[in-house]
């Protein structure tokens, strides 16, 4: 197993957040993701020093390193919300995720970055998500934010390389933003991962139009949907549509080595097989 290979998936936190990296460590995750608060709920009680001191003691013992974990916020979270009211809504719940972030000693946190809804331009959009990382890193310290590209289902932006390039640049603090590239949501979008030839395409594209400094992690995940379908549907690896080829090249580029690679496939029940396999795709 290479070293500088962390392949691993996002784990239950059920019953404290202290119980993550044990989960992980049973499946065999060389990195991991969670949420840290309930994902389909705007408020969660605080964490109890039970929780932050058995997470921080439980990822020292277990070798996870805060660039091994790459927790997900909450998918209420719209920091391009065309109405103020309802974009700062989401910016108070992703602040209380990044405070979270800081009691835990995480140093990343991905989020998907947003839906015009219809009502504003994609450029206008993409600008209010800037905006709104903007007075959160101002609030908040250490934690850099995360950007997953989407299918592009519905309203949401991010569907193109471009777009994450778009908001980087209103950035003002680039040393706290990142990028995650999800395998799915790239394929929905239209990006051919289904050869390794498109594969390093798109690493190739993220790299010029984002920069490879930028990226953070990848969630690997194969797709139930057609290519450009912009339906944001997961699939085991190898049994939805996309293949193996595009994964095996994306293990084995260098550009992907010492990056959080996180299984969201629903497979839970045989996810340590899953990382095993893309283990043995990683190999020449």
């Amino acid at each position: 197993m290479r070293k500088d290979l962390w392949i691993g998936a996002h784990v239950s936190a059920a019953g404290g957040v202290e119980n993550a990296p044990l989960n992980a460590r049973q499946i065999k995750a060389e990195a991991f993701g969670l949420f840290t608060k309930n994902q389909r709920q705007w408020t969660a009680n605080p964490l109890s020093s039970k929780n932050i001191d058995g997470f921080r003691e439980n990822c020292k013992k277990l070798g996870y390193t805060p660039d091994r974990i790459l927790p997900h916020a909450s998918y209420l979270i719209n920091l391009g919300h065309p109405e103020y009211e309802a974009r700062s809504k989401s910016m108070r719940a992703l602040l209380d995720e990044l405070q979270r972030c800081e009691q835990l000693g995480i140093r990343m946190l991905n989020v998907h970055p947003g839906s015009h809804l219809g009502e504003i331009s994609e450029s206008r959009c993409l600008s209010l998500i800037a905006a709104s990382i903007n007075q959160l890193l101002d609030r908040s310290r250490d934690v850099t934010v995360v950007i997953e590209n989407t299918a592009g289902q519905g309203n949401s932006v991010g569907y193109r390389l471009e777009h994450l390039a778009e908001i980087i640049e209103q950035v003002e603090d680039r040393e706290r933003v990142g990028a995650c590239i999800d395998t799915c949501h790239a394929f929905a979008a239209g990006y051919d991962l289904s050869s390794a030839a498109g594969a390093v395409e798109l690493l190739d594209a993220f790299e010029e139009t984002v920069g490879l400094k930028y990226l953070a992690g990848m969630h690997m995940n194969d797709s139930k949907k057609e290519r450009g379908s912009r339906v944001d549907r997961h699939d085991i690896i190898g049994k939805g549509l996309m293949g193996t080829d595009g994964f095996r090249a994306l293990l084995r580029d260098p550009r992907t080595r010492k990056k959080p690679l996180i299984l969201e496939t629903p497979n839970r029940e045989h996810w340590d097989e899953e990382i095993a396999m893309l283990y043995n795709m990683a190999e020449p």
